[in-house]
């Protein structure tokens, strides 16, 4: 501290200096920072020490997972994935035609887009656990803008192509995320925005499928909730007492399915292969009874074959590009935030690791053929995943037995399913969608943060009641805006030493711990920026003056401050500036300045621009805070040896 020499802090307990000499070149600290943001889980170390064929071999494997599990696949593993298979095809069938009917497309639709894309999943995808298939909310989302630009029944082939070009620029944004390692930005959709955002997407499409449930054939093609409202009372006329009747049934045996799985878990088959009877059942009643002749609506032909190529009606021109663009591009976080969510989860449960990136890629790349093959935007939804896995599913295998069944269904049975109900599917959607109001979360949401809980309130009722798109940008926003707060205005402390311990904490958090006496101690815990310098100088000598205050009271004088940098990871000119106008300040007072565990990033900054050497001295940097009281205490100890020394 300018008073105390390196002897005597080894003479008084200060073993240790902070390492100032520490250089990294300016490529080092580059590739550092770069393989940070973008290679967090370092996918490739260990490759540098292979001979160049087995190194191009694992970068293969780790873009192609299915050259991994696929060489040791056992027939023991194949009887767990056939029977998974088999359960989740079950359910594949009625919610492929449900979400196609959601959005507003040809029924036929949503079985193409369970044939393909799980079979390139398979191949790409690194979750043993995912089932993948066509979502809710993404469809819901895909129709709502693109009706923006036309109307299904105004121009169905535009309307239908508009769907093909979106899937493809969403394959393409997913790849390139996951080929550029740009994950980071599906990490903008917070928990609670996601559980906002489904939770009223749900609340809409509940409210949407009133049209199957009443067996109307007019609708608003809004969602929100008054617009919604609104229709269903202005075509009253429409209304069906037979439908609404047939729907009550089936959704209290859907609702019933999912009771008996949580009082049984061993039968969650029930549940799974309910919406499949149900579809099975109401298409058998309305057969008999020629439904659509006594107002119960029924799907229609469904074309026999395997899906025809689409690539000629994906379209680039000026006047389709730029929606099928903002649907791709919106539809495409949503569902990369959905399926990775779902894999995730479900990964932990098994102690399994999923690799996102290698997500996006499949999801990527199942979207680009899809788009070629009539499939519109595909990923995993979680309740098809969630039963594949409690299936006993073991591999990616199970998609393609799920493929094989929906190919099996589009080569021989599809015509059987063009007497399903209306009022069916829209059970099926309404049970499904009811789980994913999670009132629960909300609750828990309002206790723990407060904060969290109106970013999930605005995803919401921005849903609700405006548009999609506008809930989800405004809970992004929110969150944006929060991230950015707690930048700018970053947290400081003041600490005290906990007595019988070396230990220091915040005093606000542990009121029993105690202030030094002549010394002020304050913690940082973000980094320094040009965003929050301003804040951190003015609090900072806030601190130094309420300190001041203090020790007057108790007839001393604040000497030292002393700043624990041990959580500021990185500093900029800016916050170099800052410290040194905090030095000056502080000089002026006649109080001195110290700085504690400064991390390499900081340190090499500090260094370079002369702030050690030229303002705060190299003796005034220390390991710990610890290791500063002491040497704060051995310079006031000397001073008032030499002031009583004088006036002797």
């Amino acid at each position: 501290m300018g008073t105390a020499s390196g002897d005597d802090d080894r003479h008084h307990g200060v073993a240790e200096r902070v390492n100032l000499s520490a250089r990294r070149p300016f490529t080092e600290a580059l590739r550092s920072g770069l393989s940070e943001t973008f290679f967090p889980d370092d996918p490739f170390r260990g490759f540098g020490a292979l001979p160049p064929r087995e190194r191009a071999w694992g970068a293969l494997k780790y873009f192609v997972p299915a050259l991994e599990w696929a060489p040791h696949y056992s027939l023991d593993k194949l009887k767990y994935d056939l029977l998974a298979g088999i359960t989740i095809a079950s359910l594949a069938i009625p919610q492929g035609i449900s979400y196609a009917r959601l959005a507003n497309l040809p029924p036929i639709i949503g079985l193409y887009s369970s044939f393909v894309p799980p079979l390139l999943y398979a191949v790409f995808g690194s979750s043993n656990n995912l089932a993948v298939g066509t979502v809710a909310a993404a469809s819901l989302m895909l129709a709502s803008i693109i009706e923006d630009e036309v109307l299904p029944e105004d121009d169905p082939e535009r309307y239908l192509q508009l769907f093909y070009t979106s899937a493809f620029f969403t394959g393409i944004f997913q790849t390139a995320l996951g080929v550029f390692r740009l994950g980071l930005i599906v990490d903008f959709l917070s928990r609670s925005t996601i559980t906002g955002f489904m939770g009223g997407t749900a609340m809409i499409i509940i409210m949407q499928q009133l049209k199957g449930l009443l067996g109307m054939k007019h609708f608003t093609p809004k969602t929100d909730l008054i617009s919604v409202v609104g229709s269903i009372f202005h075509y009253r006329d429409e209304w069906k007492w037979q439908s609404a009747v047939l729907g009550i049934c089936f959704i209290l045996f859907l609702l019933s399915s999912k009771h008996l799985r949580k009082k049984m878990p061993n039968l969650f088959w029930v549940s799974a292969i309910a919406p499949f009877m149900v579809v099975i059942i109401g298409g058998v009643f309305a057969f008999l009874v020629k439904g659509d002749e006594h107002g119960i609506p029924i799907v229609g032909d469904l074309k026999k074959g395997i899906n025809p190529i689409s690539i000629s009606q994906l379209r680039f021109d000026t006047k389709n590009v730029e929606i099928a663009v903002k649907a791709g591009l919106m539809s495409g976080i949503l569902a990369l935030a959905e399926g990775i969510a779902v894999g995730r989860s479900l990964a932990m449960i098994k102690n399994e690791q999923i690799d996102g990136n290698k997500e996006m890629i499949a999801f990527g790349m199942m979207n680009i053929v899809g788009s070629f093959t009539s499939c519109y935007l595909t990923t995993g939804p979680f309740s098809k995943s969630a039963v594949n896995f409690h299936a006993g599913c073991k591999t990616p295998m199970s998609n393609v037995v799920m493929s094989v069944c929906i190919l099996l269904v589009l080569l021989f049975l599809a015509p059987l399913f063009k007497y399903t109900p209306l009022v069916a599917l829209s059970s099926i959607i309404v049970v499904a969608m009811i789980g994913l109001i999670k009132v629960k979360e909300f609750v828990h949401l309002y206790k723990i943060d407060k904060f969290d809980f109106c970013i999930c309130m605005v995803a919401f009722v921005g849903v609700v009641f405006f548009t999609m798109v506008i809930g989800l940008s405004a809970s992004v926003g929110l969150s944006v805006l929060r991230a950015l707060l707690y930048v700018a205005r970053p947290a400081t402390c003041k600490l005290g030493s906990i007595s019988g311990t070396e230990i220091f904490r915040d005093t606000k958090q542990y009121p029993h711990a105690k202030s030094v006496p002549n010394i002020l101690v304050l913690q940082l815990g973000s980094p320094i920026y040009f965003v929050n310098a301003g804040y951190l100088r003015e609090r900072i000598l806030r601190w130094v003056e309420d300190e001041e205050n203090i020790c007057k009271g108790h007839g001393q004088d604040l000497q030292y401050m002393i700043l624990d940098l041990g959580g500021v990871t990185s500093i900029d000119n800016t916050g170099i500036g800052m410290l040194g106008e905090v030095h000056k300040g502080l000089d002026r007072k006649g109080i001195r300045m110290a700085l504690t565990n400064p991390r390499l990033e900081v340190t090499e900054k500090l260094v370079l621009s002369g702030y050690i050497k030229d303002t705060i001295g190299e003796e005034s940097v220390f390991m710990t805070v610890k290791d500063a009281i002491t040497s704060c205490r051995y310079a006031l100890q000397r001073s008032a040896s030499k002031e009583g020394g004088s006036q002797v």
